[in-house]
This record gives structure tokens, C-alpha cells and sequence, in this order.
């Protein structure tokens, strides 16, 4: 609702402010630059953080209303995302609750910068930054298809043997990956052959494709499994799994809203555990 020339105005004065430009212009139009796509992600956080403010001390405590934004991991979406968003639907009609799936580096970088309430992280030793309360434990499980060449013989197979087919794993920087790097080196071993992709749906379209196996939990693989198109075995000799939990800004206060959503999550994650719909996990002290 400005005029062009008043807000061509404002952006030049905004650029001279800020010594930089923040838009090509040319006849076919505008494109943002490199810096004016980084400084257009602080301002929707810095803009989103002036809504939770004003949402806090109009909202009351038995009847949050407002944005609350959760980020959650794509291998963790499959047990949590659909029951989650029904939750807070039914618990929380005032609530607009935004759910976002990313990987998990992206989620830490959009918690951090205030464009997350909350956040669904993996405990690699990288959470002090975050107010952390742990919600499952949850195994890590060899997954290949049903009748793979690279199948389990047995009921389960040691990490060594894991290690000797081609492994499709997540990048090193995302997920599962970092603790299965960590475990596989405390036993003295290497991963010699693996295949990286960091999504979901292109790793299960490659297990399927029998192009190898991986080391994930059951979670996001589970309607594969369950239709008997994938088949999970234990690994026997190590312990291999990893630690689920809602993070929060250290800095930046949680609403009413989001300390409603937050709540949810501790109490949904440990119903889902204990009536046997969230798989391979157990139960954390924070969410029991």
C-alpha cells in the first residue's frame, strides 16, 4: 500500500544506510542480491519476534492465541509431524501453528535467528547454544528391501558387517550421520562405501532400487516396513541410537502459545512411545 516512488525512496535510503545493495534493477525488473536475501530472512525474524511480543502480553494463559513456528526433521516428521498437527488443532483452535519440515542444519540456523519458536533436534553434543528438553531415544536400525541382496541372513547383524555393504546415509552435516560417524570410529572401523543424499524421499526411492542398505531409525522408513516393502534388523554389538529432542532460544522468550505447543510435544511423544506408534524409541526423563 506505497506508492512506487515512495518506496523506491525507502529501499534507497535503506541501502545507503546499510552499504550495500539489496536489489539488481534492471528491465525486466528486480531480483534480490546475495545481501539482500540475507538481510530479508533477519528482518522476517526480527518482524516475527515484534508479533510474539505483542501476542505475549495481549494473550492470556488458559487461552493462548498467536503464531507458534515448530521445525522438524525430515527423518523425524513421519512419527511425529500428522499426530502433532492434529493435537494442536483440537487442544489449540486459537493457535496458528506453522509446521515446518527441513533438514536439520536449516532448522538450527531459523531457531537461532528467531524465525522458530521451537525446534526438533537431534542431541549431537551441538545443543548447548538451545534450551533442550530431551523426548525420545530412539535405535538406530539396519534397513534394506525385503528381499535385497544385502538383507540380513540373521535376526540381526553386527555394525562391522553393516559397514562392509554400500551404505545410503545422510550428509555428514545432517540427521543421523555425525553419531554414526562417532560410533563407527570409537569401534576402530571405516564406512568405505556409502551413497549421500539428504532427502528422504530419494534414499528410500534408492533402498528400494536395492542400491544399498542404511542405518536410520524406523520412523521415517516405517509405512515401507509396515507394507513389508523394507525390512529392519537390530545392530547387535554396538549401541546406535540417537537422542530426540525440542529445543528453544536461549534468548528469545517462548508465548503463552509456544509454551502451550511445547508442552504438547512432551506429552504426545511419550503417548506415542507407549502405545507403540512411535517405533524404536523410548522415553526421556523430560517427556515422561
Amino acid at each position: 500500500h506505497i506508492v512506487q516512488p515512495a518506496l523506491t525512496q525507502q529501499l534507497q535510503q535503506l541501502e545507503e544506510e546499510l552499504g550495500t545493495l539489496l536489489l539488481h534493477r534492471s528491465a525486466q525488473g528486480m531480483q534480490a542480491t546475495d545481501a539482500g536475501k540475507l538481510f530479508y530472512e533477519h528482518a522476517q525474524a526480527i518482524l516475527k519476534q515484534v508479533s510474539d511480543a505483542k501476542s505475549a502480553v495481549a494473550q492470556s494463559t488458559d487461552k493462548p492465541t498467536g503464531t507458534v513456528a515448530l521445525g522438524i526433521p525430515q527423518s523425524a516428521s513421519g512419527a511425529l509431524a500428522f499426530p502433532l498437527l492434529k493435537a494442536v488443532r483440537a487442544a489449540y483452535p486459537d493457535i496458528v501453528f506453522q509446521l515446518t519440515e527441513e533438514l536439520t542444519g536449516n532448522l538450527t540456523e531459523q531457531l537461532r535467528s528467531g524465525r522458530l519458536n521451537l525446534a526438533i533436534l537431534f542431541d549431537d553434543g551441538q545443543l548447548g547454544n538451545f534450551a533442550s528438553k530431551p523426548l525420545v531415544e530412539e535405535e538406530l536400525m539396519y534397513i534394506t528391501r525385503s528381499d535385497s541382496q544385502f538383507a540380513c541372513k540373521k535376526k540381526s547383524i553386527s555394525l562391522a558387517k553393516a559397514l562392509q555393504v554400500p551404505l545410503i546415509l545422510p550428509s555428514i552435516q545432517h540427521g543421523v550421520r555425525p553419531r554414526i560417524e562417532q560410533v563407527v570410529r570409537a569401534q576402530g572401523l571405516k564406512i568405505e562405501h556409502v551413497i549421500d543424499i539428504t532427502s528422504i524421499a530419494i534414499l528410500k526411492s534408492a533402498i528400494l532400487a536395492d542400491m544399498g542398505a542404511t542405518i536410520l531409525p524406523v520412523s521415517p522408513l516405517l509405512a515401507e516396513i509396515e507394507r513389508g516393502e523394507m525390512r529392519a534388523c537390530p545392530i547387535n554389538d554396538v549401541k546406535l541410537s540417537r537422542t530426540v529432542s525440542l529445543c528453544a532460544s536461549k534468548n528469545i522468550p517462548l508465548t503463552n502459545a509456544a509454551m502451550a505447543v511445547e508442552k504438547l510435544v512432551l506429552e504426545l511423544s511419550r503417548d506415542l512411545v507407549r502405545s507403540g506408534k512411535w517405533l524404536g524409541a523410548e522415553v526421556l526423563n523430560s517427556a515422561s
